[in-house]
């Protein structure tokens, strides 16, 4: 996911946000009702979030989206110039969506970690670094969970990626560089990880944008999985007991969204990108760490998944690992929707499997109505 303050996240996982369900082809009901009817071109859509360059949203986003086939979009800092235009924007956005025969809110998401990584003037200012150093991390932590979330809902979104769960490991390694890591401790990063996720019961719905937790790289070498491979040769003793040890925290507290890496970690899967792998997804953040949210790729377009073919490709294979959504990051709708036609087009000719298909559409959907 790159920007011109971007830096990669690059560990197994990530943490944000979730909850709803939908119908694969119409079966399922809500308390308020039974759901409409889905084509598995729209099915599709409730998988993929797109983006778009400059300040205009693009009618051909409009359009997915009111034709029901777009789960929803990320914002960068080139779309961003004021609040006016902010505004003028998602309600343009929403506005679509009532159009269409999807009822859940879009997830309208963005960076907001602090620090060097803030696509929205505002707080929270310090980085993960900062706060980590404060004389109450804990303390500062829940003040910049607090802030940012407030910022997004301020500016009408709800989803924040963040914060960082990272470890570093060494001074001026690839996360501490740009200080996305709290500590080199496992413990204080748990506990700020926790703290800034936390809301109180009477926010936790539509009125503060929501915080999911990723897993990082501190251990990685300076190269960015953006511009190409990465492999992290970390023994799992090592994964499980450091690099891992904020997500069980994060998870207690209710963490809703996950955030894979596109780096190897041949401890777990020696072939694939961890958001490739099912022993990475199933095997080890569902299965060993417990995690029953929405789960969300890095980028679609990242350079380390050259070798992984299209756009579209890349994006079944994931879906086919057990990822939920796929983030296409790029600033080109075409994007999307060559992802959106890959997807029905793997679950038409049975690459996808009607069942797994329609259990991540229902966690998506679960995820969405919870931030009504």
């Amino acid at each position: 996911m790159r920007d011109d303050a971007d830096m990669d996240r690059r560990s197994a996982f990530r943490t944000m946000l979730g909850v709803g369900a939908l119908p694969l082809v119409g079966a399922c009901a809500r308390a308020a009702g039974a759901r409409p009817r889905l084509t598995r071109r729209q099915l599709a859509g409730q998988r993929v979030i797109f983006s778009y360059p400059g300040l205009t949203v693009p009618p051909a986003l409009l359009r997915q989206i009111s034709a029901g086939e777009a789960a929803g979009v990320i914002f960068f800092g080139e779309n961003v110039a004021g609040q006016a235009q902010l505004a003028s924007v998602i309600r343009q956005l929403r506005q679509a969506r009532r159009r269409s025969p999807v009822t859940s809110p879009l997830l309208l998401m963005t960076d907001q970690e602090g620090g060097l990584v803030r696509r929205l003037p505002g707080a929270p200012a310090r980085s993960e670094k900062q706060v980590g150093a404060a004389a109450d991390p804990v303390a500062a932590a829940r003040s910049a969970g607090t802030g940012a979330g407030r910022n997004l809902a301020g500016a009408g979104m709800n989803v924040n990626l963040a914060p960082v769960l990272d470890v570093y490991h060494a001074p001026g390694d690839f996360t501490d560089q740009y200080q996305r890591s709290y500590s080199s401790s496992a413990a204080t990063a748990a506990a700020c990880g926790k703290a800034f996720i936390h809301r109180p019961a009477a926010g936790r719905r539509g009125r503060h944008g929501q915080a999911f937790p990723r897993p990082g790289a501190g251990r990685g070498p300076r190269r960015n999985t953006d511009t190409g491979p990465v492999t992290l040769h970390v023994p799992l003793s090592g994964l499980r007991t450091r690099d891992e040890a904020p997500y069980p925290a994060a998870i207690a507290a209710g963490v809703k969204l996950v955030m894979a890496s596109w780096a190897v970690y041949p401890a777990l899967d020696a072939t694939r990108p961890a958001g490739l792998s099912s022993a990475v997804i199933h095997g080890e953040l569902r299965g060993r760490l417990g995690f029953r949210g929405v789960t969300i790729t890095d980028a679609i377009e990242a350079g380390a998944l050259g070798a992984f073919g299209s756009h579209g490709q890349r994006a079944v294979l994931a879906a086919r690992a057990g990822m939920d959504l796929l983030l296409c990051s790029a600033r080109d709708v075409a994007q999307g929707q060559a992802v959106v036609t890959a997807l029905a087009g793997a679950l038409n000719g049975g690459k996808l499997g009607p069942a797994g298909f329609s259990a991540a559409v229902q966690r998506v959907t679960a995820l969405r109505d919870s931030l009504r």
